[in-house]
């Protein structure tokens, strides 16, 4: 199983991605923030440390409110800086723990947490903050992380309970990871008190950014029980993201050793550094069998189903590039280049030889083996002429006129609308 050695608490204000971007290491009046990160920097590497679980929220940066969830989970297997307006920032990518990302997906889908995944997206300086302070260069930290990005910035949102809920299943699910050596450290990020918007814009309250701090190593029951209302009254309404900070806190045992924690208010955040070192027991095997069936339970016997390829995070990693550029046949650009000079377009998004033939020779189920999901074949055939029935057939390995005598009624019909429809009606 893998282990899990502690929890980090960090804010995650620009102000820190502007420190360290300017290089203000021996400014009096910066030098406390890079304090406080050194002595995270310098556990993390005396715990070995090899993946931090990163939870953080994104600031309408690569998650826009045409599509806002609440817990969004990276599984990718590489993050880039985002440009959040003046250029990205110049850090080296992060590496992503696609497998133990996928792990924790299963499991926290199996206790119920309605999830929602995230491949190819830049992250912002939610997750770059504090990470970036892991390094004393641009060329990044050497470990991996599995990010977690909780929608905090449009109402409604999960509460404390919840986030503390999801916490407790992280915490099995990462305990279940069949990877004994792997060394896993829970980051929060985000807070303490701030306000960035109206007419109370700029408020602080460190008193109660110290009693939140106690409370989440000694009575985090009480912090679970607040409402979000009381969250933002005492820390400002951005101020109220330090709920996250109670997913790292459920991950851990109930018995904790504070090892270091600092808070300094410079200007609008209350930028806070913590570190909690878990004191609790490993879980038995007998518990850590019985958690990974509860995971696969749902699915269990559908790899026995003969022809039935699912559609799995693993594959849809494996097999992304290729969906994306089937997808984008939505886009009517893309759909023109698509028709008129597919060979151009091929190299642009850097298909594979293999991928370009299996487009380039409609091979619909050797694109299924492949990966790419049946929804963007149609599309493909949409545009390429190419009936719904006409791919099923090509799939079973019949010709359209065997297949359509296994079915009650021999229709045709496509994915593709008004004008373009009728040609396939006949």
């Amino acid at each position: 199983m893998a282990n899990i050695v502690g929890g980090i608490g960090a804010s995650h204000s620009p102000t820190i991605s502007f420190a360290k971007d300017t290089h203000k290491e021996n400014d009096p009046g910066w030098a406390p923030i890079f304090a406080g990160f050194a002595e995270i920097k310098k556990w993390v590497e005396a715990k070995k440390v090899d993946v931090l679980f990163l939870i953080y929220n994104d600031h309408v940066t690569s998650f826009f409110f045409d599509h806002y969830s609440a817990f969004a989970m990276g599984v990718d297997d590489m993050y880039v800086s985002a440009d959040e307006g003046g250029g990205p920032r110049p850090t080296a990518p992060v590496k992503g723990h696609a497998a133990l990302s996928r792990h924790i997906a299963n499991a926290l889908v199996a206790d119920e947490f309605d999830m929602s995944f995230f491949q190819k997206k830049p992250v912002d300086h939610g997750f770059l903050s504090p990470i970036s302070m892991l390094s004393d260069d641009n060329a990044g930290w050497k470990g991996s992380v599995v990010p977690l990005q909780v929608g905090v910035l449009q109402l409604p949102i999960p509460n404390a309970r919840r986030c503390y809920k999801l916490g407790k299943s992280l915490r099995k699910a990462i305990q279940s990871f069949p990877d004994d050596n792997l060394n896993v450290a829970i980051a929060a990020t985000g807070g303490l008190s701030h306000q960035v918007h109206g007419e109370r814009c700029g408020f602080l309250n460190e008193d109660w950014d110290n009693e939140f701090l106690e409370l989440l190593e000694k009575d985090p029951d009480k912090l679970v029980n607040m409402r979000l209302a009381e969250y933002a009254e005492k820390g400002g309404m951005e101020g109220a993201e330090v709920i996250m900070w109670l997913i790292m806190r459920g991950a851990l045992s109930d018995e904790v050793r504070k090892v270091h924690s600092q808070t300094y208010a410079p200007s609008m955040t209350n930028i806070a550094t913590l570190i909690f070192e878990d004191l609790g027991d490993p879980p038995s095997q007998k518990e850590i069998d019985d958690y990974r069936a509860h995971i696969g339970y749902e699915l269990a016997g559908a790899e026995k189903l003969e022809g039935t390829h699912p559609f799995t995070l693993e594959t849809s990693l494996r097999a992304y590039r290729v969906n994306d550029f089937l997808h984008r046949l939505v886009i009517p650009e893309h759909r023109e280049r698509f028709v008129n000079d597919p060979e151009a377009l091929f190299d642009e998004f850097g298909l594979s030889e293999q991928e370009k033939d299996l487009i380039r020779e409609k091979k619909w189920i050797e694109m299924i083996h492949y990966g790419v999901s049946f929804f963007l074949l149609e599309k493909m055939g949409a545009v390429t002429g190419v009936s719904n029935p006409s791919i099923y057939a090509a799939m079973r390995g019949q010709s359209l006129e065997e297949f359509q005598k296994s079915r009650n009624v021999p229709i045709q019909y496509t994915v593709a609308g008004g004008d373009n429809a009728k040609r396939f009606d006949t």
